[in-house]
């Protein structure tokens, strides 16, 4: 049985519109059967306590798609079956995204009321011509209003912006990124741009009409910028893309990142749980209509793998390397030639040993992909 965090992930699929840069499991759906989505996450969640067993709960995360086009009823009925089925902790997080174009006061209100008590908001930019290369159904006005919305109803507020986007110069991102600064968030997500394949983006650039795209120079120069305003105003990195002020790092996200449990629940939703001390990967059927029929009809749709101790391992140097704090040396020390390849990463200045982890350095971060591949090799 693990001790670094239990947390339940809710994945609600359906978005008002898809975005081109988005390879999440997301749909455009013109009618949804909020009750029977309700029936279906409920009768989820009882079977996934029969698995797991009493455990203290420390997160709650609704994430997609669109949560934030939920009903407060159906959030209200799922957070109360969660309750009555595990024992959450003092300092739970519930979590639910949003994004702008769905965010009401009243809507709001309800989720607090039913339990949420953080909201991460898809805001991707501050500058209303790129909100519209990206897809986005909503203006920089829009978000402000939706943010304020959201700062009157609760107390623990995260945004995302998206960076290193077409034609946007370092100057432009300096003034965005200052001004997201000024709206007294206490988290920031900050992602540099990524083209993935099939997406609507990722077909765009390997026809060669996504242009303005910045190169390297300009996205690692994005990237040191993106780290010297944040800890000036005293948000720091303490993971490659998470910045916080001090207490307010994601729990859930940290649940992740240093190998504890979590069930995914919802069509596509990942989970990694520990029973019996063995540790399993699930993966729920990434069809909202597969997933929904099956689970209404108790055929569960989800695969559960049996992880050997090699992949628990890299999955924990994969994770755990993107945090601050880094991975216990015992877990590190695992890896063949540990010592040989530390030492050269060691001397390049991009790793470090504490007396108890392996951290990566301000200067290994943006190489991180590359050092895992020479940890795991």
């Amino acid at each position: 049985m693990t001790d670094r965090g239990f947390g339940i992930y809710i994945h609600w699929p359906f978005c008002q519109a898809k975005c081109p840069y988005c390879d999440f499991n997301s749909h455009v759906s013109a009618r949804v059967d909020h009750d029977a989505w309700a029936r279906a996450y409920l009768s989820e969640l009882t079977r996934i306590r029969q698995l797991t067993g009493d455990r203290i709960l420390r997160s709650v995360f609704f994430g997609g798609g669109t949560p934030s086009l939920m009903t407060p009823a159906t959030v209200d009925a799922i957070l109360d079956r969660i309750q009555r089925l595990w024992r959450l902790s003092n300092d739970v997080e519930i979590t639910l995204e949003a994004n702008p174009t769905s965010v009401e006061a009243d809507r709001f209100r309800g989720y607090r009321a039913a339990g949420v008590n953080r909201v991460s908001m898809g805001l991707q930019a501050l500058n209303d011509n790129d909100l519209k290369r990206l897809g986005r159904l909503h203006t920089v006005a829009e978000a402000q209003t939706a943010f304020d919305i959201a700062r009157s109803c609760f107390d623990r507020i995260s945004f995302d912006l998206i960076y290193a986007r077409q034609d946007q110069s370092l100057a432009d991102w300096q003034t965005e990124l200052t001004r997201a600064l000024d709206m007294a968030a206490d988290h920031l997500s900050l992602y540099q741009l990524t083209i993935e394949p099939g997406t609507a983006f990722g077909d765009r650039f390997a026809r060669g009409a996504l242009r303005g795209l910045p190169g390297e120079d300009l996205s690692a120069d994005m990237y040191e910028l993106t780290q010297q305003l944040t800890s000036a105003a005293g948000m720091p990195a303490y993971e490659i893309s998470n910045h916080a002020r001090l207490g307010a790092e994601s729990r859930h996200n940290m649940i992740y990142w240093t190998g504890g449990d979590y069930a995914g629940i919802g069509p596509g939703a990942h989970g990694r749980l520990t029973l019996d001390g063995t540790r399993y990967a699930t993966e729920a059927a990434s069809s909202p209509a597969l997933w929904l029929s099956g689970t209404l009809e108790g055929r569960t749709p989800e695969t559960l793998e049996t992880l050997d101790p090699e992949t628990v391992r890299d999955e924990r140097l994969l994770m755990g390397l993107r945090v601050n704090d880094g991975v216990p040396l015992d877990i590190a020390r695992q890896v063949i030639d540990y010592d040989k390849k530390i030492v050269g990463l060691e001397d390049l200045g991009l790793v470090r040993q504490t007396l108890d982890a392996l951290q990566v350095t301000p200067s290994g971060r943006p190489l991180l992909n590359a050092i895992l591949r020479e940890l795991i090799a």
